[in-house]
């Protein structure tokens, strides 16, 4: 049984935006409900694995954060080493990685589709996703901070780039074979224009 502690330390602050829930709104209008309950199942289990992992390193979570861009657990990490923090960042893609595996054996490939997307899109080393996070403490641990900050940089920066350019290769092959021609497509190639 754990210690109790005051009321002020068990609550925890969870704040939802409102871009979030436009958002969320938008995107059941789009895709319909069952591809976003996937999605929110998904960032759901990876969540839970952070808030886990962190438990379990005995860190003390003060408040949960869902905006446009994710959720962030905001904690007391000051105590966490390098390896635990790194731990608990790289626990939430674990969680959807397994869930993934567990969810396509069991024939739910939308639900798995989901956590394998959300998972692999968390693991690029780009700040502020958790590759990012993760390559960061990772060279911090092994070669110290300023070290870790260049890595960081300097990795996240090529990845970009590069998502970039393959994203730009996919629209023009999309358009080469005519899949986009009902839609009004953006293209970095045509000074950001929507045609």
């Amino acid at each position: 049984m754990e210690p109790t502690s005051t009321p002020s330390t068990m609550s925890t602050d969870i704040r939802i935006s409102p871009g979030f829930c436009l958002l969320v709104g938008w995107f059941a209008t789009i895709n319909g409900w069952q591809l976003l309950a996937a999605v929110l199942g998904a960032a759901a289990i990876h969540e839970a694995g952070h808030y886990a992992a962190l438990r379990l390193l005995g860190t003390r979570i003060l408040g949960l954060r869902i905006g446009l861009l994710g959720a962030v657990l905001e904690t007391d990490s000051t105590a966490l080493s390098y390896g635990g923090e790194l731990a608990a960042v790289l626990a939430g893609p674990v969680a959807n990685l397994l869930s993934a595996v567990v969810l396509t054996a069991l024939g739910l490939e939308m639900a798995a589709g989901a956590h394998l997307v959300l998972g692999a899109f968390n693991l690029l080393p780009v700040r502020p996703l958790d590759g990012g996070r993760a390559l960061y403490l990772a060279a911090a641990w092994l070669f110290g901070p300023a070290a870790g900050e260049r890595a960081a940089r300097w990795t996240g920066t090529a990845t970009a780039l590069g998502v970039v350019v393959c994203l730009e290769e996919l629209m023009r092959q999309a358009e080469a074979c005519g899949c986009c021609r009902r839609w009004r497509v953006f293209s970095w190639r045509h000074g950001g224009r929507f045609l």
